[in-house]
């Protein structure tokens, strides 16, 4: 753990650049360089107990990727704190909501907020993309060996597949893949005439599928605002969201002249299929109010497109406020089953991914065909012609219930809480555990909620972004032995 404190204190001064670019206060400076100063002395010390001969194991290395997070998020919350006088649950909770890229804010007044601030915000976003303990190993890490375990307890994943057989390699190719598409979104946002420091600020949360925003209405501020390009920036901003929530060996490949694979490949099959099924349900929910008409048609198909993909991959971005009368019931009904469902595996994305998705789908396909089939008939569950062992369905129907489980918990733990009904309560435990943000009751609710009811939403948060087991490990005593 000790690189991880050293390279977050470099990372803490970069947001003093700002201070110093936008004049700010005193007291932004020392939000930052007082927690990088106790960054690099933890580091230190850690490193000076730092033992050489340590070997990793999955049990061992998912102890260190749950402690590594929850110390990151509390050290990155230090500035929230300090700069604008939060108390701890609240600056400790919008940390974990930007390191776990969930975007679900206890935060207002955005647009008056510090530079610095803001930046660092978006930057705890983008570094929590990928994954924050593969960024740090990816700079200093110890062995092939290290790596591979660290990086499997963080991202643990039904398909292992890399980019090149070398693991340091493979995260180094993720990395260019993920900073070319930032670097491609700034230089296009730029070009649409936003402020650099706008472009920047949602190029690292849209790859990230982060969705922090630098204005409290989120992306509909340019079209409040009459920005002349705010519909094109929409549609960019689809663009960018829909490539952090792919898996990267796709954009890997499709960089490679496999174009085909975006297509053909059988998660992305079921991806583009139910971002079209949930987008015509509800452009046909809107002919059934009598809200569609064709002087409004690409309004409507915009927007709904828009918050389909920002909830489907996960990133929380808003055209149109999901308590709005413009979503009827049936899409918000529709957005908590993508909030399940979340993106692509091996993307920035949060949820249960479409891959287990899938394959649970198929499962149940096979319990039917059981019944009607002779009882010595073999069903091997298959994907691409790839036989799914066991263990790994377990794993799946076993997360898959755990997930349900914490949402329930966290469910009615608001409900008992808050004055919150049903929906609102749900749904805001549903954006916790599928890091996606948007929730069916406002910001300054969510503000107000009771520490418990936080509490248990960063958990949530921790959870989901980590797929539950590094969490629950560190509760576990024969882990520890």
């Amino acid at each position: 753990m000790s690189p991880i404190f050293i390279i977050m204190g470099i990372g803490l001064l970069i947001p003093i650049l700002f201070c110093i670019l936008y004049n700010e206060a005193h007291i932004y400076y020392r939000s930052f360089y007082i927690p990088s100063l106790l960054s690099f002395v933890l580091g230190t010390i850690f490193y000076l107990f730092k033992d050489d001969d340590f070997n990793l194991d999955l049990t061992n290395s998912m102890l260190i990727v749950g402690l590594s997070w929850i110390v990151v998020s509390l050290i990155g919350g230090l500035p929230f704190m300090i700069g604008l006088k939060k108390n701890f649950i609240n600056a400790f909770f919008e940390s974990v909501s930007g390191f776990t890229t969930t975007g679900i804010t206890v935060f207002q007044s955005l647009d008056t907020m510090s530079h610095s601030i803001l930046f660092w915000r978006s930057l705890i976003q983008w570094f929590g993309g990928l994954g924050i303990l593969t960024f740090f190993l990816f700079i200093t890490f110890r062995s092939e060996s290290d790596l591979w375990q660290l990086f499997t307890a963080e991202s643990h994943k039904i398909d292992t597949t890399r980019p090149v057989p070398n693991i340091f390699r493979s995260i180094k190719i993720l990395w260019l893949i993920y900073g070319f598409f930032t670097i491609l979104e700034f230089i296009i946002l730029i070009v649409l005439q936003l402020s650099p420091f706008d472009a920047l600020l949602h190029s690292l949360t849209t790859l990230s599928t982060g969705g922090f925003s630098n204005y409290d209405a989120s992306i509909a501020h340019y079209a409040h605002t009459g920005h002349p390009y705010y519909i094109i920036i929409e549609y960019v901003i689809i663009f960018f969201m829909l490539a952090g929530g792919i898996n990267f060996l796709i954009h890997f490949k499709v960089f490679k002249g496999n174009v085909k694979e975006l297509f053909h490949n059988f998660e992305m099959k079921y991806f583009w299929g139910i971002i079209t099924a949930v987008l015509i349900l509800i452009m046909t929910a809107k002919i059934f109010d009598h809200s569609l008409y064709i002087s409004n048609f690409e309004a409507v198909f915009r927007k709904s497109l828009f918050q389909v993909v920002s909830i489907m991959t996960t990133t929380g971005y808003a055209t149109e406020a999901l308590t709005s009368s413009f979503f009827p019931a049936l899409a918000r009904q529709l957005f908590l089953f993508l909030m399940l469902i979340g993106g692509c595996v091996g993307s920035t994305s949060g949820g249960i991914k479409v891959i287990r998705f899938a394959i649970l789908n198929k499962l149940f396909g096979r319990e039917i065909k059981k019944l009607y089939l002779p009882n010595r008939a073999i069903m091997p569950l298959k994907i691409e012609k790839k036989l799914i062992p066991k263990d790994e369905i377990y794993k799946i129907s076993a997360l898959f219930f755990i997930w349900l489980i914490i949402v329930l918990i966290g469910g009615l733990i608001t409900a008992l809480f808050s004055d919150l009904d049903a929906l609102q309560s749900i749904s805001g435990m549903f954006s916790a555990m599928s890091n996606i943000g948007p929730f069916y009751f406002s910001v300054e609710k969510m503000a107000s909620l009771p520490t418990i009811v936080k509490l248990s939403y960063i958990i949530g948060m921790l959870a989901g972004r980590l797929e539950i087991l590094p969490i629950f490990i560190i509760f576990t005593k024969k882990a520890w032995k």
